[in-house]
């Protein structure tokens, strides 16, 4: 009688240690990487800054940065542990429309990974709607399944440090995507809606090296960002590569422009993020997409029979 007893309550205590292993397991991943991976500050490359900088001076918008109205970021992480960034303007911070929408997904997936948000059905069919078509209805939604407050907190968290108080700015939401007022603007630039290209860059390869949420979670943020419904910006550019994967974000407003993506082409992975704050910003956009995937991915050579 005694060991038909105790059997139940072992079971139980194993029961109990194996959900404490996998939580536990889940919430170190993101310390485990980050000490796998460089820090992205610290990946500045002399010779991808020169060739992003002659690019855009080729694509005649070098007045465009010298006045600050372009914030560019590219990053090379074809070897995720070697990163190469390139940056003009990087962290300077503007109004970013629907871009910052990548922090909503991201509050999301933190409260999934504590257990205080479910990923059912309807919570993968909001999240991917907010992100591939740019629903603002959705975007509040989850907004406020997250917490407003809680958002805050996470992006400006040591761990992530996606917004920096005491630096530069970067990614930031403040106000619901409709016509209601800013609840909580940025400290710094007293913006809505923000991101610095730096920061914005830093959040994708956050994502790619597993700093942001276990594996699975990870797929699932990223099979979100994938299979852009917009074609416009840098998809729209990216039409003339047919082999690129993009995974990405953008936004528009009036004469602010933003988009942001992870790249995919044979075996080259890059991230690219551009603000633009003028009338032809989403053309600078599309046109830039293609000149600067070339300087990631090597231009095919055309085979013999063609």
């Amino acid at each position: 009688m005694r060991r038909f007893g105790l059997y139940p309550m072992k079971k139980r205590n194993l029961l109990i240690s194996l959900l404490f292993l996998v939580f536990s397991s889940a919430s170190t991943l993101a310390e485990h990487a980050k000490k796998h991976f460089p820090t992205l500050r610290s990946a500045a490359d002399s010779q991808l800054q020169r060739q992003l900088e002659d690019r855009l001076d080729m694509l005649g918008l070098h007045e465009a940065v010298a006045r600050k109205q372009l914030s560019v970021a590219l990053v090379d992480i074809t070897d995720k542990q070697h990163p190469r960034l390139a940056a003009v303007n990087g962290d300077e911070m503007k109004y970013a429309a629907s871009l910052p929408k990548i922090a909503i997904l991201l509050g999301a997936f933190v409260e999934i990974e504590r257990g205080s948000l479910e990923l059912d059905d309807a919570t993968r069919e909001s999240l991917t709607k907010m992100i591939r078509v740019s629903s603002n209805r959705e975007a509040t939604r989850m907004l406020n399944e997250v917490g407003k407050d809680r958002l805050v907190e996470i992006l400006q968290s040591p761990q992530l440090r996606l917004y920096d108080a005491a630096g530069h700015g970067g990614l930031w939401v403040g106000k619901e995507y409709g016509k209601s007022p800013a609840y909580h603007r940025d400290p710094l630039h007293n913006l809505s809606h923000g991101a610095t290209a730096f920061q914005a860059a830093r959040f994708y390869y956050l994502l790619e090296t597993g700093q942001l949420a276990s594996p699975a979670l990870t797929r699932q943020m990223k099979s979100m960002l994938g299979d852009p419904a917009i074609k416009h910006k840098f998809v729209k550019g990216l039409q003339s590569r047919p082999t690129a994967e993009i995974y990405r974000k953008s936004g528009t407003w009036r004469h602010f422009h933003a988009d942001s993506a992870l790249v995919e082409d044979g075996g080259h992975k890059y991230i690219v993020v551009a603000i633009a704050q003028h009338k032809d910003g989403g053309r600078w956009l599309s046109r830039m997409a293609a000149p600067l995937h070339d300087l990631i991915v090597p231009t095919q050579v055309a085979r013999a029979d063609d």
